[in-house]
């Protein structure tokens, strides 16, 4: 369980830095565009360490799945993108797909 923590911790920073690159204005803007290296940093940092712990591809399915889930649905709130049906629907096939794989993952 420790390590879908950690796994939860580099989803999290590769949002982060993910949802400050407008803010960062191609790089120009120095505030965003620091804490976006460190989150970029921070999560491969823990992703590196979860891979040590789970298979490589239950780690990479699940950290680019739900990284692409949480940056469409930030998205649309903080950068009123829009999100249309066929937009939602690839969305929960995302989850869905993720929740397969960690249902059904061997260890090694």
């Amino acid at each position: 369980m420790h390590a879908y923590v950690i796994l939860f911790l580099a989803i999290t920073f590769e949002v982060l830095g993910t949802m400050l690159l407008p803010a960062s204005q191609n790089f120009t803007k120095v505030l965003p565009t620091s804490v976006l290296l460190i989150a970029y940093g921070v999560s491969f940092y823990f992703l590196a360490l979860v891979s040590q712990k789970l298979p490589l591809s239950i780690v990479y399915a699940s950290w680019a799945g739900l990284g692409v889930f949480s940056v469409a649905i930030l998205s649309y709130f903080f950068y009123k993108q829009a999100l249309n049906w066929q937009t939602i629907f690839g969305l929960f096939l995302i989850v869905v797909g993720v929740t397969i794989v960690n249902i059904y993952k061997t260890h090694s």
